[in-house]
């Protein structure tokens, strides 16, 4: 673990002590050979489970995956804000890359904790990073109440919680993730104990998030800059999705009975917010409601708890993670050169940049879960162990898959296809810096086909 996290905190000094030019490149440089050398994470997945075990930190076939996500991002994000915020002054800009660098830093105590309290306190620490960066960096005056939005939703959320945690360490006597999993099921009988329940897992559902607590989300992506909506669709919400795993296998007997109005509420969403993408006007909008209708799916899997639901999940949240982080960075590229996130303004962009339209394409097809690519193995698994529990939920899902294709080429063809507007005159090339990023983005994607079981988590 430490190989990682010295680097990662070494990073900071790095960027103030690095000269002006040498800014970014030293920074991309430095946290790609991070993310590089977080990939030996994914080799040794030993019999129990646990590897690269600490008194505070290890890593399980659950989180080494979503902690090389965590790693790979940072580069990525680096290489994507670089245009952004060539304007600002340099301080600024060394302000910027310390915030990402930070945020990736408490993810992955987050992602690496074995106790669960220093996950919690993790978990709320990547709230400030985010909100600095919603808040400072983010494009219109909106940003202020986004951040507002992002932090109460989430604080209000997460505070039951800590009342839960600290029950439940006075009534199971530890919180280390190594022994809850081996310590009898608590049987929940009273009123007070199915509150304690939903306290448990109200902070990851408003996290991932669940249809009806997700007003947050698309305010909090549309508002961020790119590093903050790629960092938050990619990595943040996957945050809900890992605590709920890890506390649901704790109250095993109880949830059967409690999870019902939230599958309804998770299923009942992907419906809706893929009904919503359908009439989006705004491009970044349209992949946040994306993301929600994505996470509802998980959710239900988590919720249902069968193996095959866990692994379905685990691979949907990586996948997604890679997809919708790419289509972030294609609106950013978008928005820079149109200055417009309206998608009306700015359509027919295939005959003024044919490689980005290549690009948008394949992230496209991803996010509509083409065969073979991850999403579609995520998916699949999904909704055969949902249908499994109880067949009325194919309505649902397959609803849902239907409208999630719908929305995924009205935005390809919309931005993409058709007679370039009059009033763009001029666009600026695309960069090889921009074709980098996405290659960085959908290569993983690709590569996961040929050996999904790197991120299929506990099933193997």
């Amino acid at each position: 673990m430490l190989k990682i996290l010295i680097p990662t905190f070494m990073l900071i000094p790095m960027i103030w002590l690095a000269p002006a030019k040498w800014l970014w490149p030293t920074a991309l440089a430095h946290s790609f050979i991070i993310a590089l050398i977080s990939l030996t994470w994914l080799i040794n997945l030993s019999e129990v489970g646990w590897s690269s075990l600490s008194p505070y930190l290890a890593t399980d076939p659950l989180s080494s995956p979503l902690l090389v996500l965590t790693c790979w991002l940072l580069p990525l994000m680096i290489l994507a804000s670089q245009n952004h915020t060539a304007s600002d002054p340099i301080n600024r800009q060394r302000m910027y890359i310390t915030l990402l660098t930070s945020l990736q830093f408490f993810l992955i105590l987050a992602f690496g904790a074995t106790e669960v309290i220093m996950f919690y306190i993790m978990f709320e620490a990547t709230l400030i990073p985010t909100l600095i960066l919603i808040t400072r960096w983010g494009n219109q005056t909106e940003r202020l109440n986004a951040g507002t939005y992002f932090l109460f939703y989430t604080l209000a959320g997460s505070l039951p919680l800590l009342v839960a945690l600290l029950l439940l360490q006075n009534s199971v006597g530890s919180l280390s993730l190594l022994t809850l999993s081996y310590s009898l099921p608590i049987q929940l009988m009273s009123y007070g104990d199915k509150l304690w329940w939903a306290a448990c897992l109200l902070a990851f559902l408003v996290k991932m998030p669940l249809y009806g607590v997700h007003l947050w989300l698309p305010k909090a992506h549309v508002e961020a800059p790119v590093a903050g909506s790629m960092i938050l669709a990619a990595v943040l919400l996957k945050l809900g999705g890992y605590g709920m795993m890890r506390m649901l296998t704790v109250f095993e007997p109880s949830t059967e009975k409690m999870s019902y109005p939230f599958i309804i509420f998770a299923l009942w969403g992907v419906v809706m917010t893929g009904s919503i993408c359908l009439r989006q006007t705004d491009l970044k909008s349209l992949i946040a409601y994306s993301s929600v209708s994505h996470m509802g799916l998980v959710i239900g899997a988590i919720l249902i708890q069968t193996p095959w639901a866990f692994t379905g999940a685990l691979i949907l949240m990586i996948a997604h993670g890679l997809t919708s982080s790419a289509l972030f960075c294609l609106a950013n590229t978008n928005y820079e050169r149109t200055h417009s996130r309206t998608m009306v303004l700015a359509r027919g962009l295939q005959m003024a940049l044919p490689l980005m339209t290549t690009w948008w394409f394949i992230s496209s097809l991803a996010n509509l879960a083409l065969p073979p690519l991850p999403n579609l193995m995520g998916e699949l698994m999904i909704i055969s162990s949902l249908f499994n529990w109880s067949w009325w939920t194919l309505a649902l899902t397959g609803a849902g898959t239907l409208i999630t294709a719908g929305y995924s080429l009205y935005m390809f063809l919309m931005t993409q296809r058709g007679q370039l507007p009059t009033h763009i005159t001029a666009l600026e090339p695309s960069h090889s810096r921009e074709h980098l990023l996405m290659v960085l983005h959908l290569l993983p994607l690709g590569l996961l086909i040929f050996k999904p079981e790197l991120i299929w988590g506990w099933a193997a």
